[in-house]
């Protein structure tokens, strides 16, 4: 019997259970009108960051188009025999063709690997077309072929697309016609070649310090976003929620609702009052089991896990072990403080998938879809919307008087 199998006990398939994947509850009910719906909406959508490095293949496109004057120029030389001319103009052709076809591709982000290899063909033909243009002359005994300064934009293209190293190595690759119509190594290759290792270094690393200034914007931008948005949270909840809680602790003569309404108080008065700082968020690789552990040890959680550590990223793995314990905190709320609940993890190699199942009332049909109607919360931000922030899913399987199945799955 496989672990799975073992977990849902006597459960069987044959049950007509009903699958809802927006995974609402009804652990608290928002109004459908007033101040506590806007709590849920944001104030302002993040401006996004500046992109740098749109600016560098712009300037390199700026450098392409130039780049074609000088190998024009080159070229007229060719034009005064039909022959030759007709090599001559169809390099120029396939380079000023390719640099409008590249022009109009340098505003779409995932076309840059594109340009990168387009760039690097073209000039290798056009270096390799210099031969017939000069009459079939071999080695080629002119100053520079008919691509000329045109050819290092494969160099910088790829050290943009890929960093300097692949700059450098695309500059090795395109030297290689000039090799073959030379016969050899020259004086003149070698310059040219050093001019373009250089250049492709350059691009290559300024490129790397405009994405890091890109991270580094996007990141304070996200920040300043999460900050006013808390400080508006937290006018709105001291307006309304705090003052109720702090009323029912006071008025209240239930001493268990006046003890719990003054614990949620005063972890909401932190919650407002925190700010959201970077580099706080959990970094590298943890143990799963190890998040979970207070949350399973309890005399009615049931817990089931691989006997090797289930590693997930960091941030990944804290947010699982929190919709987790939302999860077994409807439990209690909606089945009884000792109801017993099943925890199990499963590691498939390329997933992580956390399982936890009750034997309450269930859900009957309908009533997820009335509370998502109603704005009620609790699971769609504790448990789904943490899941969704890392890519992950959630499912939820339930069935009326037999049951609810939370399944989580997470990449790894």
């Amino acid at each position: 019997m496989s672990p799975r199998e073992m977990f849902r006990g006597e459960r069987t398939p044959d049950r007509a259970l009903s699958t809802d994947r927006l995974a609402l509850d009804e652990v608290s009910r928002v109004p459908p009108r007033g101040s506590l719906r806007r709590l849920v909406r944001p104030t302002e959508r993040p401006r996004r960051p500046r992109e740098l490095e749109a600016s560098l293949w712009r300037a390199l496109a700026a450098f392409r188009i130039l780049a074609i004057v000088p190998s024009t120029v080159f070229s007229a030389r060719f034009f005064d025999q039909l022959a030759t001319g007709m090599w001559a103009g169809a390099a120029l052709a396939i380079m000023i063709g390719w640099t409008a076809v590249a022009t109009l591709l340098t505003s779409r982000r995932g076309s840059r690997r594109t340009i990168a290899a387009g760039d690097l063909a073209v000039a290798v033909l056009t270096t390799l077309m210099s031969v017939p243009a000069a009459g079939w002359q071999h080695p080629y005994q002119l100053s520079q072929p008919i691509s000329g300064l045109w050819a290092g934009t494969a160099g910088l293209a790829w050290a943009l697309s890929d960093g300097a190293v692949a700059g450098i190595a695309v500059v090795g690759v395109n030297l290689l016609p000039n090799i073959v119509i030379r016969g050899g190594w020259t004086g003149g290759s070698l310059e040219s070649s050093i001019l373009y290792v250089l250049a492709a270094g350059v691009a290559g690393y300024a490129v790397g310090l405009v994405r890091e200034v890109e991270r580094t914007f996007a990141e304070g931008v996200r920040l300043q976003a999460a900050t006013a948005e808390r400080e508006r949270l937290a006018r709105e909840v001291h307006d309304g929620v705090l003052q109720v809680l702090a009323l029912m602790s006071r008025k209240t003569e239930d001493a268990e609702l006046a003890r719990l309404a003054a614990e949620q108080e005063s972890a909401l008065r932190k919650l407002i009052q925190s700010r959201p700082a970077r580099g706080t968020e959990p970094t590298g690789e943890a143990d799963l089991k190890e998040l979970l552990a207070d949350r399973v040890q309890q005399p009615t959680v049931h817990f089931s896990s691989p006997a090797q550590p289930v590693l997930l990223a960091a941030p990944v793995a804290d947010q699982v072990a929190a919709a987790v314990g939302a999860a077994l905190d409807n439990v209690r709320a909606h089945v009884g403080a000792d109801a017993p609940a099943w925890v199990l993890v499963e590691d498939t190699g390329d997933h992580v998938v956390v399982t936890v199942r009750d034997d309450g009332p269930g859900i009957p049909d309908g009533r997820l879809q009335q509370a998502a109607a109603d704005g009620r919360l609790g699971v769609v931000q504790a448990i789904r919307g943490r899941i969704a922030d890392v890519g992950g899913t959630v499912e939820i399987v339930s069935t009326p008087g037999e049951g609810t199945e939370v399944e989580i799955t997470v990449g790894k």
